[in-house]
Formats: C-alpha cells, sequence, structure tokens
C-alpha cells in the first residue's frame, strides 16, 4: 500500500472552521463587592509644559493667503551653483594631484628603483635625499597652484552668484 505525501491536485483541502467572534469578557462579580462601575473620564488638562513659566502655546493660524507669482525669473540659477562645483573640483585635483603625485613618484622610485634613488647627485648627496627635500617645494608650489586659481576662477564665480542671491532679495523684499 502506498501512500502519497500530497493529497491529489484535483481535491481541495477542507475549509478551516470560523473562529467565534472576539467578546470582551464581563468583570468577575464578587457577592461581597459593589456592582462593577466604570470611572468617569477624566477632566481635559492644559496641555503640559516643560517650565512652569512658559506662556501656553496659542492654537495655530490659519494658513496664509497664496503668494502670487513672481514677475522676473530670479538670477541664481543650478546651473550657476554647478559651474562654481565644477571649478572648485578642478581647482582641488589639481592642487592635490599636484602634491600627491609627486609623492607617489617618489615612494615608486624607492621601492622600484633603488639604484636610482642611491646614486649620487652631487659629492654626499644621493638622488632620494635630493627628492625628498625638493617635496617641501612641491608642495608649497601645490598650495600656491590652488590660490592662484582660486583667485583666477573660483572667486569671480562666487562673487557673482553671491550678487545674484543679494539682487533676487532685494527684489522679493520690495514685494
Amino acid at each position: 500500500m502506498s501512500h502519497a505525501p500530497y493529497p491529489p491536485p484535483d481535491r481541495t483541502p477542507p475549509p478551516h472552521p470560523a473562529s467565534p467572534p472576539y467578546r470582551t469578557p464581563p468583570p468577575p462579580r464578587y457577592a461581597a463587592s459593589p456592582p462593577y462601575r466604570t470611572p468617569p473620564p477624566p477632566p481635559p488638562q492644559p496641555p503640559h509644559l516643560t517650565y512652569p513659566w512658559q506662556p501656553v502655546p496659542a492654537p495655530p493660524s490659519p494658513a496664509p493667503a497664496p503668494r502670487r507669482q513672481a514677475q522676473h525669473a530670479p538670477l541664481g540659477h543650478h546651473s550657476d551653483l554647478r559651474v562654481l562645483r565644477t571649478a572648485y573640483r578642478w581647482q582641488r585635483r589639481v592642487a592635490t594631484l599636484t602634491a600627491l603625485g609627486y609623492f607617489l613618484v617618489f615612494l615608486v622610485l624607492s621601492a622600484c628603483a633603488p639604484s636610482v634613488m642611491t646614486a649620487r647627485v652631487a659629492d654626499g648627496l644621493p638622488a632620494g635625499l635630493l627628492l625628498a627635500l625638493v617635496q617641501l617645494p612641491v608642495t608649497l608650489l601645490a598650495i600656491a597652484v590652488y590660490e592662484l586659481t582660486a583667485r583666477r576662477h573660483v572667486d569671480p564665480l562666487a562673487r557673482r552668484i553671491r550678487h545674484q542671491a543679494e539682487v533676487d532679495a532685494r527684489r522679493e523684499a520690495r514685494r
């Protein structure tokens, strides 16, 4: 006699019996106790204040009247901010890659070409020491390039956007 672990596909499983509706049981009554009564609701309380000297908050004010549409489009556009971010990003990349690039070249030469680093450039001065000493002027050059590009490209853009924001603020104040 074989027994199939699953019912045949043409038979549907029997339905589950319906559960009875949920009812709250009545409170227990004891012969010696008075009839059960619900306590009266508590009186309304003022809002809880953190400090006693705080004023009671005022009810919310009605919604303000809708503002009319601006006659002129605001001068500061998202594209201006995008241009400023791009200029600042290029400025950071150039300065960072100048300083870190030189340091990376120094490390690669130290690890992969020790004969270059130990070669004598002058009497008693190995090339590795000379390259290490040149690292400080290269870092100072990166700072100078950063300042120069900031004055030439980024600062004028920031000034223009700031001026446009002030003009927009004055325009809004007049309305």
